[in-house]
Formats: structure tokens, sequence, C-alpha cells
């Protein structure tokens, strides 16, 4: 049980933390993408219901903490069995280094290797009539870079040539290069201001590299805190 409280608990409060980074200095930018989506509608003619959206605007914003947290306590599961399994491994010393190590890596694999093709947009940016499909190809892009990895870490958990390691990254990239070209692109043309979709990004990737590194920090503290260095996970939890 201590392994779980502490996946939990990294989780939990580092996705606290991105909910109220990201209502500090993402969800302005998302306001400015909607307002502007909002005037292109009414200057098309088109009957915009305000109440609604102002509504779903406030029960968005009100449930960012409690969005967060099941957030962040969905990815620390997968961190955490993730660094168990691996952690003897890492390149580096001691258990907070590894977490980080490991959530930089998560980042890269999760994140920005799938930003390069489906970067992040603006709710209002995009056919609505699209999302469905959107969201597949997004999902499958990041299934792709996740298990293209995993099979690499396998893969060099069990070479014991260390001149034969230097091919692993290599044949990694080479499966997101392959897919970067073979995955379609998103079918929506972006309408609005390029400055505030490039600001969204660029606070979106910020906010996420915050989310990982503070998971990775929390949890390898305490690790060091809770779980002897000279046990193993098993033997802890038994």
């Amino acid at each position: 049980m201590t392994l779980v409280g502490i996946t939990l608990s990294s989780g939990i409060i580092a996705g606290i933390i991105l909910a109220l980074l990201n209502l500090g200095i993402v969800e302005p930018t998302i306001d400015k993408a909607i307002a502007l989506e909002v005037q292109k509608q009414v200057s098309s003619g088109e009957k915009v219901k305000m109440s609604e959206l102002i509504d779903y605007r406030y029960w968005q914003k009100a449930g960012a903490l409690a969005g967060g947290a099941i957030y962040g306590a969905g990815l620390a599961s997968l961190f955490g069995v993730v660094f168990v399994f691996a952690r003897n491994k890492f390149p580096v010393k001691n258990n907070k280094q590894k977490a980080i190590f490991l959530a930089g890596i998560m980042w890269f694999v999760l994140f920005f290797n799938v930003a390069l093709k489906y970067p992040a947009n603006p709710p209002a940016v995009g056919d609505p009539e699209t999302i469905y499909y959107r969201e597949i190809l997004y999902v499958a892009y990041i299934m792709i870079s996740g298990f293209a990895a995993l099979g690499m870490a396998v893969i060099w958990i069990r070479t014991r040539m260390y001149s034969k390691r230097i091919l692993i990254p290599l044949i990694y990239a080479a499966i997101m290069v392959t897919a970067y070209f073979v995955m379609p692109s998103s079918p929506d043309k972006i309408e609005i201001s390029m400055d505030l979709i490039h600001t969204f990004r660029i606070l979106t990737a910020i906010t996420i590299g915050v989310f990982w590194g503070i998971l990775g920090i929390i949890f390898g503290s305490l690790w060091d805190k809770f779980l002897s260095k000279e046990q193993t996970v098993v033997t802890k939890l038994s």
C-alpha cells in the first residue's frame, strides 16, 4: 500500500498544480480563441447561445481542480508501474534523479513527440464534426509513441552489449519518423490568429512539462522517505 499511496499522492498534487497553472495562464488564451470563434459565427449569421456557452465555461473551470487530480492520478499510476520495473536500469544514482529522469522521458514520449505531429489547439479551433476523428488520430499517435518506447526499453534492458544499445534510440526515432509521415494530418484548417495558437501551444508545453517535473520530484522524494533503498518493493508490500 505504500507504493500506491506514494503514486496517487504525487499524481494528485502534480495534477492540481497543473490545473492551477492552466487556470492562470492557459485558460485566458482559450477564452480569447472562443471569443474569436463566437465573433466569426455571429458575423456569418449563426445563432450563438451565449448563456449555454457561459455556463459550460463556468462549470469547466470550476471542475478544473478535480479534473487535474484525476488526470494526475491516472498518469502517475502508469509512471509508478514503469518506475518499479525500470528504476535499476536508469543511468543515474539516487531515486529522485531516477524519477525525474523517467518523468522527462515520459514527457517526451507522451507529449512532446506527439505534439510535433498533432500540436495542441484551443477547444474553439476545428470543426466540431471532426472532433472524434481528430481524437482518434491523437490517441493512435500516443499509442504508437508509447508502445514503441516501451518495446525499445525492453530491448535496452535485455541487451547486455552496450555498443549495440546506441541503435535502440535510432530504431525508436525511425519508427516515429515513419509514423509522422504515414499518419494523416489534422483535417481542420486554423482560421484564427496563429500568434494566439502559438501562445497556447507554448504555454501548454510549459505546464505539461512542469507537471511531469513536479511528479518526478515528489514521487522520488516520497520514495526515498517511505520506501527503504535496501528493500525491494515486493518485500515492502508483503
